[in-house]
């Protein structure tokens, strides 16, 4: 296995994904970074963004992640994701029906809590419409 990164991607609920890919390209939260066999260790922050698998030269997967933590080694990219989802399975309506709560929570949060949680819900549901909006959908 030294020519591939064994991947994993672990949301709260369940380990999502663990299998050896090319390559992985993470939204790290000073910007994408890819990831190959033997790359040096390194421990990021994740932002809001998707992150992709390689096979080859094609992309095998594409993930939606509302942020986390990736830890890389050599021989392993480990992602502890606050959310995940597949492209494929996110629904225009239901963004945009979050991303509207969220400014409702917005204008009526009571305190600085709140605010910040109206603020982080608002940002992944923005992000999430960034994608499908690149994404032609």
């Amino acid at each position: 296995m030294a020519d591939q990164v064994q991947f994993e991607l672990v949301a709260p609920e369940r380990l999502l994904l663990s299998e050896p890919v090319d390559m992985v390209v993470v939204p790290g939260s000073e910007g994408d970074f890819g990831v190959l066999p033997g790359h040096a260790p390194l421990i990021s922050t994740v932002r809001p963004g998707v992150i992709e698998t390689y096979s080859g030269k094609a992309v095998k997967d594409r993930i939606f992640v509302a942020g986390g933590f990736a830890e890389v080694t050599r021989e392993r990219c480990t992602v502890l994701a606050e959310e995940a989802t597949p492209l494929a399975d996110l629904d225009r309506a239901a963004i945009e029906a979050q991303a509207r709560t969220a400014r409702e929570d917005l204008g009526l949060a009571k305190d600085a809590g709140e605010r910040a949680a109206a603020e982080r819900s608002l940002a992944v549901a923005e992000a999430k419409l960034a994608i499908l909006q690149q994404a032609g959908r």
